[in-house]
């Protein structure tokens, strides 16, 4: 409405110029030349007046499109000491900025919105350029999982994590898979997926990152624990048979020797055949029952307790071997009021048994080495870390050492690391271990 009165200012002017030119040409034809010292002027005035016009306008279009160049929105056109002409193109011109103003606070809004709910999703989010590489958002969540504070390009990441990198490049739009992220301290299972979006002719590619270490550790868990469960139940169901059935006849065989020829030592064969199906029963048995140890913990005595306290009952108990071995130990614990809720004997029982690995790992070190430490972690989570100067685990071994019965020892059971990692289960924790050969393992137990 505002521009349509502009309008038909604009349309009154030009044809009050138009009538005057009208008129002169008139009274040019008619000869009335004194007429003209009054219409000459009279368009001259107009012509001028047009221009000023005109001008005045292109200057209020001017300021107003640098306005929106600059988005400044907030910028007001003075329309009661403007002139009456120029008064509709200015209020026109505020209205148009309020309006931008309000559209201009409504997407401010739900940016902020976007951010707030992006801060506080668990899920990590990453956003870049497909083509060069920059990268154009990044969460929180995702600092903290990685532990970057800031990422320039994709590129960026290879020095960090390498593996991690080539797995976010190959990942196609609408593909998900589970990769390993490796920080400075620990290693963890991550679901990535994948999307792209197109903005100002650029593609773009999001990766969402979702952290299922403990989700997987736990469905392995229950795996495992059922499988044992199935496998001890079979074992011992069917070997008990077998190992009462070999006592019965070396009972019998020995009630019948007096009976038997043993010339051709027979009955001496017999006697040891039986002997080891009966003596290779019950290590089948012994075996079950130490395996059913693995689904026997269901619930924990839990009580608070310091730090400082489980390290000075280990250190006493662990000592005497540590002297008789000539391995140094060390105890590093900066917060001595560090305290946690735990079911103290089966943390007591983990310690021991991460303890007598490192003492097998150092054992042919020239300075063996063994600290026991513990801290907080990033969100404020307590951590303990058993850390030797040992040989180390070979990297394709590390995602086996917690399968029960896999053992890297001669005389290795496989069910000490399988029971630390189902103990730290059931304290809604975990375990996590790093290694480099030639320097050392350290394994991290997270509360």
């Amino acid at each position: 409405m505002i521009f349509k009165r502009y309008e038909w200012r604009l349309v009154i002017t030009v044809i009050f110029l138009f009538l005057s030119l009208l008129v002169t040409a008139f009274l040019i034809l008619k000869g009335l030349y004194v007429y003209l010292t009054i219409l000459i002027p009279l368009i001259i005035w107009q012509l001028i007046e047009f221009y000023r016009f005109q001008r005045k306008a292109q200057d209020e279009l001017n300021q107003f499109v640098e306005s929106i160049h600059y988005r400044d929105f907030s910028r007001y056109f003075d329309v009661k000491h403007a002139a009456p002409e120029i008064q509709p193109l200015r209020k026109g011109f505020n209205e148009i900025n309020s309006t931008f103003k309000v559209i201009s606070k409504e997407k401010e809004t739900q940016y902020q919105y976007l951010q707030k709910i992006l801060e506080l999703v668990d899920t990590g989010i990453l956003s870049y350029a497909e083509e060069t590489g920059d990268v154009g958002w990044m969460n929180e969540s995702l600092k903290r999982m990685l532990q970057l504070p800031y990422l320039k390009t994709i590129q960026s990441l290879i020095r960090r994590d390498e593996h991690l990198y080539d797995e976010i490049i190959s990942l196609k739009p609408g593909d998900s898979k589970i990769a390993t992220a490796r920080t400075e301290k620990e290693n963890f299972k991550v679901l990535i997926s994948a999307t792209a979006f197109q903005t100002n002719g650029e593609m773009y590619k999001l990766i969402a990152f979702q952290n299922v270490n403990e989700a997987l550790d736990e469905t392995e868990s229950k795996a495992w624990q059922k499988l044992l469960s199935v496998m001890t139940h079979e074992i011992m169901n069917s070997v008990a048979p077998i190992s009462s059935l070999a006592d019965t006849l070396k009972h019998r065989l020995q009630e019948s020797v007096t009976e038997l020829s043993n010339e051709s030592g027979s009955v001496d064969d017999l006697e040891l055949g039986i002997e080891t199906i009966k003596r290779r029963s019950d290590g089948l048995l012994k075996f079950a029952q130490t395996y059913r140890n693995l689904n026997m913990i269901k619930t924990l005595n839990l009580s608070k307790i310091y730090v400082r306290d489980i390290f000075e009952n280990l250190y006493r108990l662990m000592l005497p071997t540590l002297q008789l071995k000539n391995i140094e130990i060390e105890t590093v614990l900066k917060d001595t009021g560090l305290m946690f809720e735990v079911d103290v004997n089966l943390i007591e029982q983990v310690l021991i048994n991460l303890l007598v690995n490192a003492m097998e790992a150092v054992k042919d070190r020239e300075n063996p080495r063994i600290v026991l430490s513990a801290g907080l972690s990033a969100n404020k989570k307590a951590i303990i870390r058993i850390s030797d100067n040992g040989s180390g685990i070979e990297p394709e071994l590390l995602e086996q050492i917690f399968v029960p019965f896999f053992s890297t020892k001669k005389n290795g059971s496989g069910i000490g690391l399988s029971l630390c990692k189902q103990i730290m289960m059931l304290h809604k924790g975990n375990i996590q271990v790093q290694s480099r050969q030639g320097e050392g393992t350290v394994f991290s137990l997270y509360f």
